[in-house]
């Protein structure tokens, strides 16, 4: 295909392919034309445009497929637009001839359609330059059309729009021509040719003044017309034209010619009547519509009212946002007519489509194209016309006749309106969310009172949508949630007399309680009581007033129902009282059930099911919402309800007979409830009732009087999800699901309404419930509650019952089927079919799921009768669900034969079948075979398979089998796996030759072929990423077939040909071309069809996970390519807004304005997902844009302003007001693109604020450095750097301004992204004013910021989040001023006030656990503050207090200084006392919360401190947050206390602290002694640090900073002497500590954390060292002075012999050393390192972390030993360690040798230290480091140890050893390391070195002159002995010091070369010379004496250095004389004059 890439066609290529491969070479030689065309050049176009002209003619008439035509009429038109156009009437010419030849045939049709595109294409391009050749042009189209096929007349319509789009207003001759045609497209059978006529008429009405001004009726009709029996499809683009045509008569454009003063004008109001009369009448006569008015029926089908409903969003869309704004009451007037008008109400069905299409229009303009201001006065509105309602109904009754009825004719004229008015009311104050809440604060609005006195209508269907309303209030702001349930409750019990009360107020409090799910802080716990209370009162008095009785029955269910809701945490409380209420509703036993029968009426047999269906519902959500309290016992209560259930299931036949359809419907309810309950339990729990229910079952699916059950609903849930294309367009990727859904569910089931089911209002979702009539979900029900009994019938006589009944109800379904496989069955035997083909595909599907379950041969036999009788079915529906159980049974059978034989059924079938239906059902059966059978196993039958699917998909007479063939081909390629291999390239020839020739009408063959490349493209895989001509052919296929859909007018192909190209990218990214992919995305995010939007949006999420700089490049090329013609009527403004800001701000910005549209949840995340990649990618590279980005979008409706005005009026005194006013600069930016943005978007560009500061700390440090950042800005200014710390107050800003709006989500997100500012940049320098921090002067923003989360009214969460900002910005030390600072502490002291006072008065609009949360949140804020001001442990100090161990006087808390120190500690004093005893309670609490399960009866009956006893789950999340920081700051006011006991008084406390009083409490029977209080606290801090949860068991999910805390706690008490002392003197529980550490230690690797255990290890152990002592001391004082040496020694192992593991504390702490040791350095365990210690490899570099965790275990090491008495035998085991480590950590490694224990094992022991080291030296221990180790022992060991004399001998001969070596690098180090003995040892040690060394140093200095150094090295070594020897000379005493002077002169003489030598002598020889020349130098002088006698005895050594001194003076002159005239030289730098 690369021979296709050239200007010219390669006819010689081409000639030589075959007709397929010819047809795929002219579209991709056509596709590189298109692309080359407008970047070539125009004089090579030009010179080429004859030959290009008869190449494009030759493809024109070798009859082209529809793709190819398209890409043909594009490079013609090109062609002449960018060379010669003069020459275009020719092919205009050529192109009329072949449309008006005579030529008839099919095989011209495709050259004649050709002809037709290219005509339209070109006049597209050259427009008038063709002058008015377009007359004849048109005429011959126009003229072609009365007899051309439906193919023509489709591309002759989108020709005529291409015509008229070039042509402009040229084309006014034409305009009535083209419209006459159109009109009568606009009605054609073809779903096609009538969507190319709307786009016609669209591009038509441009221009065409009499479309929208005379005609306008007459087009309203003809639309009507149109939408009657479309598609979805056609009602997009006719509603389309339709709104367009009515906004352009309500707002004329710019007519043609001189008619602009004669346009006449159409008001909206006139517009509307138009629609309405098309929404009452439809598309039908006066006369025939009057008719029907005669006979009250309606001839307006769904599909007109559906239309007209699309059409009158469009309207309002092109009107555009601001004339919605000012007109909203006038369009919610008109549309609200349309519900309560008596022509859409006649049916319930009616009334229910009136209602959705007039909610779908509120909906889709009041709720997305108002901003939030627009849609609170919108709100207004709506409540105003609610009243207006409701007075209008009340006017007719009197105050004191409630119970008056009133008109039902009045009734029925504001129902619909009412329900129509609620619904919206409630989705615009959810969408609103908190923002709602000024709708409350407005008196004259009164929505709550207004809403809550419809609940009063004498309409159900009102009352209800007013519950609804008042659900979505509770949702939108919990705040008035438990208020509104209290109004509800106390409304009543006071009009309990009034049904409609009853119902009203019932189902509003069922909804509020429903709204809970929805809202995180929840209601007070006592509210379930209160609804419970209601319940039974309501069930109790219903057979007081018969009149109420079944409201109240239903009422008191309706609310028990609700209850569940809430959750096992409050349903178990009252569980008994509902299991009693359950056992009341239903007889006492079967027996007593037979005996009712006799007794009541109709109306008595009414109440009774009503109870027992509610009863059966609050089951229902019991099972659902509570099961965790679902046990056994449980089901065994509820065993006998059940069972009489299903027994009066029997009686119902004869009560129906008894008493009418008045228990018929009821009774339907019951079998509905009754089937969901059982679904939801144990089949085993009614295994004895299964024949009752199975007969049961099947009469509910084959009695004639279900049949209005629809099939679509029985069966798609069983329809496998991949096969739904099959059907139809999915429906629910489409922004019309609201409107489209009716149109699908079947015309006899109607459309679903709340009153269908009003159990539904408790619901979780968010949207309103539309529940279908009984009769279809009790047929679903039945056919689940089938699936799930079929496996388990007979479970006990699996050969009795269990197959004999399998066998009847099979056989049974095959009878009922027979009668209906014919194309003559009735309607309602279809519908029977249906149902036991969905029985039958439940019970193979349950079967499927089941183990161990057999199946009979017979009876697959007779389910494959049924299914295959099922697959020639006429219905759609019927064949898919068919096709999927034959699959089924074939899993079942799990026989291979059976499998085999029922493919080969089906290839028989297809073999033979004549009929499309037959052959569509078994053509899907051998795609779904496969599904199940586990893979293809054989080739011969993929062969086969692929074979059938093959003819069958290129049979183009029937494109419905072409459709289901290649589906079905599509699941053989996802199923057949790497054996498809050898089918691939045959299956690309197939596609792509259909892809090039179906016709564009069928668009399911195209989608179908879509899904086929899809699935090619997964099969092939990572494969196409290689290389070879068969994969660069199978590449190019992709490509080629993914461009032909792209080309295509249906979305959906479109959207799989992005779907594929993606997977393309995942495979093979670099075949595939972003940079053409990218704009094509950008288009398609902002089409009008939801699935190309999310296939867009899709790729681009894919796009951007590895090329997000790219695409954000790409995508601005999309702003270049704008219409070029700007129109209100193509161009909508939310597209032209769309297409500025990709222009203005890039793809971020236009990203930001799709999400704000979006409402689908997948799509929002999609582009949240975009942002967050392309944040992550080019965030630091374009950080400026990237923050005005989030700012405008932050300041768009940002009201901070008048919320600071008027906190401004509250301040105290004018210099806050003054500091606060520099507030008011930050002003939303009116240039900014963004209007009218959501909340929930503003709050996601808060989030990116936070992220793109956690990615520049990932960056240059300069982005946290101002100075850094200003200088590295002034250094480069090219580059124009850009850094965070640069746009601080930009980040302030929009940190405050959604800190300060109303919206709670986006206050959470204001607040947070301050407290990263806070914690990121505090510690920032400001350059300017030293000492100071960058953020001290946004001190005024962030107290403004805070002050309204402190506010009354705010939410406790909000409340929570502000007061860790205030401990955030507190404990910063940003703020120098302790008087700044006051008035962010007052807002927390304010909080602590608030909190000790809401203990005393409980919660009433929220749960208690709320309480809890804001509570534990005010106290760790505090506890954060005290923490910063007792200045806690920094790392740094850690580390030097690891090598001395702390006394027990001397260890305090370094404090800070500033705020850091006492300035916070004078803040925190004064509540100190207070805030004590709230930790205290707080940890005891936690304590208490975290017990194991097994201990949950020690919890108070009464609740904790801070929880109640109802909340205990809820609660517990919050103490999990808040417990470190907690008991940090606990343990530090411990640690400042030192333990003493002083109670000021008891803490303000709701409940008493229990069971432990910690203390505090004032009764005398419970005081105890400060030493008990003492012992209680340290023992609920070790506790609440050891609790299971976690130190002793460290979940992954546990937070660093909670760990630490908890450590430095830790260390706090250990710093006391008290605590100290206990943790010594027990040992167990030090044992227990150091095993709690270890563990800690083996699960985080973080070095933080090691290193924090270790500090707290190393005052364990210091702890033991001071009872050890403690223990000498007091036996020394006992024993007297006189008998210290006989005294014994104390420490481990004295009574044990050794050290026992589990309770020694020392092998505990060697554990954890070792353990640390071993990580660090794994050679020092050779399991480690997979070998022997003395081969191991060479230790790796350690880091400065890891040798700061060494030196700290060694440190610990050290220590060990004191702890230890002599029986303790540590020292072996530490030497033995201590030699494994020299080699590794050599500078500490010995340290643990100092102490004098060591001396004890020396001299006793048979461990030779030497003998170790030679043995190590032996085993390959590098020399340097042993000899480095003697040494560093030699000098740090006490005395005692040093001079055994066995050491010093074998330590002497190392060092002679080391000194013969032949490696002059171990020499020198040799000669260093004698240096620092001679110099640092004591004259013990240095000596015997001196006197067995000394000599030996000399010869080897003496022969140093001979051999003569040659290498560096050796120079070295030779130096490195020179300074020993003068060491030796300095150490030695002053009378030999003469001496060795004497000795060391000579040496250095010798070693200086005479003057001829100098010049020839080497480097080393050199080096050496000088060095020793500058030491005789240095060492003469201060020895002269000595030197001169030297001199005088030896002439030699004199000459020698008399001519060295003179060679270096000679030398020194020369070189100052080269220096004098470099200084006079011109600058090295010579500026350039001459640039030539």
């Amino acid at each position: 295909m690369e021979k296709a890439h050239s200007l010219l066609l390669n006819e010689e290529v081409c000639g030589q392919l075959g007709e397929h491969q010819k047809a795929q070479f002219i579209f991709e030689w056509l596709s590189f034309l298109k692309k080359l065309l407008p970047a070539a050049d125009r004089a090579d176009i030009k010179h080429n445009q004859k030959r290009l002209v008869e190449q494009l003619m030759v493809v024109l008439i070798g009859s082209p497929g529809p793709p190819t035509r398209q890409l043909l009429a594009q490079c013609l038109s090109l062609l002449y637009r960018l060379g010669d156009p003069f020459s275009a009437s020719l092919a205009v010419d050529k192109c009329n001839d072949i449309i008006l030849s005579k030529d008839d045939s099919p095989s011209f049709l495709p050259t004649r359609l050709a002809a037709i595109t290219c005509l339209g294409a070109i006049y597209e391009q050259l427009g008038r330059l063709l002058g008015n050749t377009f007359t004849v042009a048109v005429g011959n189209l126009l003229k072609m059309m009365k007899n051309a096929e439906s193919q023509g007349r489709y591309e002759i319509m989108l020709s005529i729009e291409k015509i008229l789009r070039g042509l402009g207003v040229s084309a006014v001759p034409c305009h009535r021509d083209i419209y006459k045609a159109a009109r009568f497209c606009l009605t054609d059978r073809s779903m096609s040719v009538r969507c190319a006529a709307a786009r016609c008429l669209l591009e038509l009405q441009r221009e065409a003044v009499f479309l929208w001004t005379s005609e306008l009726e007459n087009v309203a009709t003809l639309c009507f017309r149109a939408f009657e029996g479309s598609n979805y499809n056609v009602r997009v683009m006719v509603s389309k034209f339709l709104g367009t045509v009515l906004a352009a008569a309500i707002v004329p454009r710019q007519a043609t010619g001189g008619m602009a003063e004669h346009v006449k004008r159409t008001s909206f109001a006139e517009a509307m009547e138009l629609l309405s009369g098309g929404f009452l009448r439809g598309g039908a006569s006066f006369l025939r519509a009057s008719g029907d008015m005669l006979k009250g029926t309606s001839s307006v089908s769904k599909d007109i009212r559906v239309g007209i409903s699309q059409a009158c969003v469009v309207l309002v869309s092109c009107l555009g946002s601001e004339w919605l704004e000012a007109n909203f009451p006038a369009l919610v007037a008109q549309v609200l007519e349309l519900a309560s008008h008596p022509r859409t109400t006649q049916t319930a069905s009616d009334s229910a489509c009136s209602r959705r299409c007039v909610s779908f229009i509120l909906r889709a303009t009041l709720g997305t194209m108002l901003g939030p201001k627009a849609q609170v006065a919108a709100a207004k509105e709506l409540c105003s016309l609610v009243g207006k309602q409701k007075k209008a109904l009340d006017a007719p009754v009197s105050d004191c006749s409630m119970e008056t009825r009133l008109n039902v004719a009045d009734v029925a004229a504001s129902q619909h309106t009412l329900v129509c008015v609620l619904q919206e009311l409630g989705s615009l104050v959810q969408g609103l969310g908190s923002s709602a809440d000024s709708l409350l604060q407005e008196p004259s609005a009164g929505a709550l009172d207004t809403v809550t006195s419809v609940l009063l209508h004498p309409s159900a269907s009102v009352r209800l949508a007013a519950a609804w309303c008042l659900r979505c209030f509770a949702v939108a702001l919990p705040a008035h949630l438990s208020m509104l349930v209290d109004r509800c409750g106390e409304r009543l019990n006071a009009l309990r007399g009034s049904s409609e009360a009853v119902a009203g107020y019932s189902a509003a409090i069922a909804a509020l309680l429903g709204a809970v799910q929805h809202c995180p802080l929840g209601v007070p716990h006592a509210k379930g009581k209160v609804v419970l209370s209601l319940a039974e009162e309501l069930l109790r008095s219903a057979t007081q007033n018969s009149r109420l009785s079944i409201h109240r029955t239903q009422g008191g269910w309706l609310l028990l129902s609700a209850l569940m809701t809430l959750g096992g945490a409050v349903v178990v409380h009252h569980l008994p009282r509902v299991l009693l209420l359950w056992k009341c509703a239903f007889p006492l036993s079967v027996q007593e059930l037979h005996t009712e029968r006799s007794r009541g009426d109709a109306f008595t047999w009414h109440v009774a099911l009503e109870a027992r269906a509610g009863a059966l519902c609050a089951m229902k959500s019991f099972f659902l919402y509570c099961r965790d309290l679902v046990n056994e016992e449980v089901i065994d209560r509820l065993h006998t309800p059940l069972a009489c259930a299903v027994a009066l299931l029997t009686q119902f036949p004869a009560l129906i007979r008894s008493y009418g359809n008045q228990i018929k419907n009821v009774a339907t309810t019951f079998r509905w409830r009754l089937y969901e309950v059982l679904t939801l339990i144990p089949p085993k729990t009614y295994e004895g009732h299964f024949g009752t229910l199975l007969k049961q079952l099947v009469s509910d699916l084959t009695v004639v009087e279900n049949s209005v059950s629809s099939g679509l609903m029985l069966l798609l849930p069983f329809c496998h999800p991949n096969d739904m294309s099959v059907l139809g367009p999915p429906v629910q990727d489409t922004d019309h699901l609201f409107l489209e859904e009716q149109l699908h569910h079947g015309s006899s089931v109607g459309v679903g309404s709340l009153e269908c089911d009003p159990f539904t209002i408790c619901k979780k979702s968010l949207d309103v419930p539309v529940p279908l009539p009984a009769a279809c979900p009790v047929g679903i029900a039945a056919a689940q509650l089938f699936g799930v009994i079929f496996p388990h019938i007979g479970a006990s006589r699996r050969y009795g019952y269990s197959l004999k009944g399998k066998l009847l109800q099979l056989s049974f379904y095959c009878q009922c089927v027979s009668f209906c496989t014919g194309q003559n069955c009735f309607p309602i035997t279809r519908q029977i079919s249906l149902s036991k083909i969905t029985l039958s595909s439940f019970a193979l599907q349950h079967l499927g799921c089941s183990p161990n379950v057999l199946v009979s041969e017979h009876v697959c036999r007779l389910g494959l009768g049924l299914l295959l009788r099922a697959l020639e079915s006429s219905d759609d529906l019927l064949r898919c669900t068919a096709a999927e159980g034959l699959a089924r049974l074939v899993q079942v059978a799990n026989d291979s034969a059976f499998s085999v034989s029922t493919m080969q059924i089906s290839f028989e079938k297809l073999k033979t079948a004549r009929d499309a239906m037959s052959r569509m059902g078994h053509a899907l059966a051998l795609g779904t075979l496969y599904r199940y059978m586990g893979g293809i196993g054989s080739p011969q039958h993929l062969s086969a398979c692929l074979g059938i699917l093959f003819t069958l998909s290129q049979d183009s007479s029937s494109p419905e089998v072409q459709m289901w063939a290649l589906h079905s081909l599509s699941l053989v390629i996802d199923l057949a796996g790497p054996m498809y291999h050898a089918h691939v390239e045959p299956t690309f020839t197939l596609v792509l030759r259909m892809l090039l020739t179906v016709p564009p009408a069928h668009v399911e063959v195209l989608q179908s072929l879509g899904r086929c490349l899809s699935a090619l493209i997964t099969a092939l895989g990572p494969d196409l990423q290689g290389e070879g001509p068969l994969l660069s052919a199978l590449r190019t296929s992709c490509l080629v077939g993914c461009a032909v859909m792209r080309e295509s007018h249906d979305c959906l192909v479109q959207a799989q040909a992005i779907t594929s190209l993606q997977q393309l990218h995942m495979f093979a990214p670099r075949h595939v071309n972003v940079a053409n992919l990218v704009p094509c995305l950008c288009v398609n995010m902002c089409s009008s069809y939801l699935s190309l939007r999310k296939a867009a949006v899709a790729c681009l999420r894919q796009l951007t996970q590895r090329e997000a700089v790219e695409v954000s490049d790409y995508a601005v090329t999309v702003a270049k390519e704008l219409p070029r013609r700007d129109s209100t009527v193509l161009v909508s403004p939310f597209l032209k807004c769309y297409y500025v800001t990709i222009k203005e701000r890039g793809l971020e910005g236009a990203l930001f304005i799709l999400l704000d549209q979006e409402m689908d949840p997948q799509l929002r995340q999609d582009i949240q997902e975009i942002l967050g990649h392309m944040l992550s990618s080019v965030t630091v590279a374009r950080l400026s844009h990237w923050l005005k980005l989030c700012k405008d979008v932050l300041s768009v409706s940002a009201d901070f302003a008048a919320t600071l005005r008027a906190d401004v009026n509250e301040r105290e005194d004018e210099k806050e007001q003054a500091d606060d006013d520099s507030i008011f600069t930050c002003k939303s930016e009116s240039s900014s693109p963004f209007i009218n943005l959501r909340c929930s978007t503003r709050a996601f560009a808060a989030e990116c604020v936070c992220r793109i500061i956690s990615q520049c700390e990932n960056g240059d440090p300069a982005h946290f450095h101002m100075a850094l950042a200003q200088e590295r800005r002034l250094q480069d200014s090219t580059t124009e750097q850009d850094f965070l710390v640069l746009h601080l107050a930009d980040l302030i800003c929009m940190a405050f301004m959604a800190a300060t709006d109303h919206n709670s989500q986006l206050r959470m997100s204001g607040l947070h992204t301050l407290l990263v500012i806070i914690r990121k940049f505090a510690a920032v320098p400001e350059p300017e004013f030293p000492g100071h921090v960058i953020l001290e002067q946004y001190q005024a923003n962030v107290g403004a910021a805070l002050r309204p989360a402190f506010s009354a009214d705010t939410p406790p969460d909000v409340t929570a989040k502000a007061c860790q900002v205030c401990s955030a910005w507190i404990s910063s030390g940003v703020v120098s001023d302790l008087g700044d600072l006051r008035r962010v502490h007052h807002l927390l002291t304010s909080s602590l006030i608030r909190v000790q006072a809401a203990k005393e008065v409980p919660c009433q609009q929220y749960n208690e656990s709320t309480t809890t949360m804001e509570t534990l949140a005010v106290l760790k804020a505090w506890a954060e503050v005290y923490i910063a001001a007792e200045g806690s442990p920094k790392s740094k100090d850690r580390l030097a207090r690891f090598m001395e161990p702390p006394g027990p006087s001397t260890v305090e808390e370094s404090v800070g200084a500033g705020l850091t120190g006492d300035g916070l500690l004078k803040l925190v004093q004064a509540d100190l006392p207070t805030l004590s005893r709230l930790w205290l309670a707080a940890l005891q609490d936690y304590a208490l919360l975290t017990l194991p399960q097994e201990y949950a009866h020690w919890l108070p009956a009464a609740g904790g401190a801070f929880y109640t006893a109802e909340t205990v789950d809820s609660a517990r999340p919050h103490y999990c947050s808040a417990w470190a920081p907690i008991l940090h700051a606990t343990a530090l006011w411990l640690k400042s206390t030192g333990f003493i006991v002083v109670d000021d008084g008891p803490a303000n406390l709701s409940r008493p602290v229990t069971p432990t009083s910690m203390g505090q409490s004032t009764s005398l029977a419970s005081i105890q002694s400060p030493e008990d209080v003492n012992t209680d606290r340290l023992h609920l801090i070790l506790g609440t640090a050891f609790s299971p949860h976690f130190l002793c068991s460290p979940h992954s999910d546990a937070q660093m900073e909670d760990i630490i805390s908890c450590l430095h706690a830790l260390q706090s008490l250990l710093d006391v002497p008290w605590p100290r002392s206990k943790i010594s003197n027990d040992q167990a529980l030090s044992v227990e500590l150091l095993s709690v550490l270890h563990r800690l230690i083996v699960t985080r690797e973080s070095a933080s954390i090691q290193l924090a255990v270790l500090e707290l290890v190393h005052q364990v152990v210091c702890a033991a060292q001071e009872h050890v002592k403690e223990k000498r001391h007091s036996a020394e004082v006992d024993d007297g002075a006189a008998e210290k040496e006989t005294l014994p020694e104390f420490g481990e192992g004295r009574d044990t012999g050794g050290l026992v593991p589990g309770k020694s504390l020392v092998f505990g702490a060697l554990q954890l050393c070792l353990c640390i040791l071993v990580r660090k350095l794994p050679q020092l365990s050779p399991k480690l390192m997979g070998s022997v210690p003395g081969h191991s490899m060479q230790p790796q570099p350690l880091s400065h972390s890891d040798c700061t965790l060494v030196s700290a275990a060694l440190s610990i090491l050290s220590d060990l030993p004191s702890v230890c008495s002599p029986e303790g035998r540590i020292i072996r085991p530490l030497v033995a360690l201590t030699t494994a480590l020299l080699s590794a950590l050599l500078s500490v490694a010995l340290q643990v040798l100092r102490c004098k224990e060591t001396v004890y094992c020396v001299q006793s022991a048979n461990l030779s230290f030497p003998f170790t080291l030679a043995e190590e030296v032996h085993s390959g221990v590098n020399e340097v480091s042993l000899l480095t180790a003697v040494t560093i022992f030699l000098l740090s060991a006490s005395a005692k140890v040093t001079t055994v004399s066995s050491l010093q001998t074998r330590c002497i001969a190392k060092f002679k050893g080391c000194l013969q070596s032949k490696d002059p690098v171990v020499v020198s180090r040799t000669y260093q390391l004698l240096q620092s003995l001679f110099q640092s040892a004591a004259a013990d040690v240095s000596v015997p070195f001196v006197q067995a060394l000394g000599g030996t140093l000399v010869e080897h200095l003496q022969a140093a002159e001979k051999r003569q150094p040659r290498s560096t090295d050796e120079v070295q070594a030779v130096l490195e002995g020179v300074r020993a020897l003068e060491a030796l000379v300095s150490a030695a005493e002053e009378e030999h010091r003469a001496q060795l002077t004497a000795v060391l002169l000579p040496i250095l003489i010798s070693f200086l070369l005479d003057e001829n030598a100098l010049s020839l002598a080497s480097l080393p020889a050199l080096t050496l010379h000088k060095c020793a020349l500058q030491d005789l130098m240095r060492i003469g002088p201060q020895h002269s004496s000595i030197f001169k006698a030297i001199m005088a005895s030896s002439p030699s050594l004199k000459a020698r250095l008399q001519s060295a001194v003179k060679v270096n003076q000679e030398s020194v002159k020369a070189r100052s004389a080269l220096g004098q005239p470099h200084c006079k030289t011109s600058p090295s730098i010579q500026l350039k004059t001459n640039f030539l």
